[in-house]
């Protein structure tokens, strides 16, 4: 069983940048997709960006597409989301999952089996 602890959340003025990590803890983190999701108040929880296995196939919800960049490092069990030019609009809990490796549909929740507690992003105007 795979156990993620969110990390780097805090509070940012807009256009500024913080990076998120997820460091996993258990067997086999290699083997698994990593997606990031955010979630706001009185809102669904959104897929955000996800990485697979190799660290060479990353996937981006419109909303982080030239702004966030999503990678891992394998060696050091952990994933990470860098964000950049930050706005108000992200303001949310950031959760990171682990799913499977190869996923195809890396932005459904559904491929996802294991989740954080999240880390809270608050981005001032």
């Amino acid at each position: 069983q795979l156990q993620l602890v969110e990390s780097g959340g805090g509070l940012v003025q807009a256009g500024g940048s913080l990076r998120l990590s997820c460091a996993a803890s258990g067997p086999s983190f290699s083997s698994y997709a990593m997606g990031w999701f955010r979630q706001a108040p009185g809102k669904e929880r959104e897929f955000v960006a996800a990485v697979r296995w190799n660290n060479f196939n990353t996937f981006y919800a419109d909303a982080a597409k030239g702004r966030f960049t999503v990678s891992r490092d394998n060696a050091k069990n952990t994933a990470y989301l860098q964000m950049n030019s930050l706005k108000p609009e992200d303001t949310s809990v950031y959760f990171c999952a682990a799913g499977a490796a190869t996923t195809s549909a890396p932005w459904l929740l559904t491929e996802y089996d294991y989740w954080g507690l999240g880390t809270q992003v608050t981005v001032s105007s």
